[in-house]
């Protein structure tokens, strides 16, 4: 039996995805869903540096803005994510239409608890995303699906230099 590049891909998308879902349900059993949530909050401080220092490597980038587009893109891009970018000289806006974390969420019943979720994780892992890229880079988050929003924006600005 022979698989194809994408099916590999999927196969291990799937088992990412279900490995992290897994883990969570598992800790909020045991220790409730407060403190699974801290712990998976301690984890992505972490992952993304693993994945931005991963795409930099390979994208022969290094930091700035820019180099955070072409970076952060692929990461959406392998994540699953829905989206568009919008940029000017100061800022790159990452205006999200579909996100998997949240489809997740909803297919497994638990689209109740995605905003709590989504607030914590995605503020934690886009704002180490920023740092990887620069001291001099913000992170904001505006509008969320996983609490009604139509779209998540994730907004990365040059800070102003003195």
């Amino acid at each position: 039996m022979s698989l194809q590049d994408k099916d590999v891909r999927e196969y291990f998308h799937r088992s990412y995805t279900a490995v992290d879902g897994l883990w969570f349900v598992k800790v909020e059993e045991k220790y409730g869903f407060d403190k699974a949530l801290n712990i998976d909050k301690e984890v992505w401080m972490i992952m993304p540096k693993i994945q931005a220092r991963f795409l930099k490597s390979k994208l022969n980038k290094e930091k700035g803005l820019l180099d955070l587009l072409d970076c952060f893109s692929v990461k959406l891009e392998l994540d699953g994510f829905k989206f568009n970018v919008k940029k000017d000289k100061k800022s790159v806006k990452f205006i999200i239409s579909n996100c998997p974390w949240h489809n997740i969420m909803a297919k497994s019943g638990r689209s109740h608890l995605s905003g709590n979720i989504g607030e914590v994780i995605c503020n934690t892992e886009y704002q180490v995303w920023a740092k990887e890229f620069g001291d001099n880079i913000n992170f904001k988050l505006e509008g969320e699906i996983c609490k009604g929003a139509k779209y998540c924006t994730i907004i990365f600005t040059k800070k102003k230099m003195r």
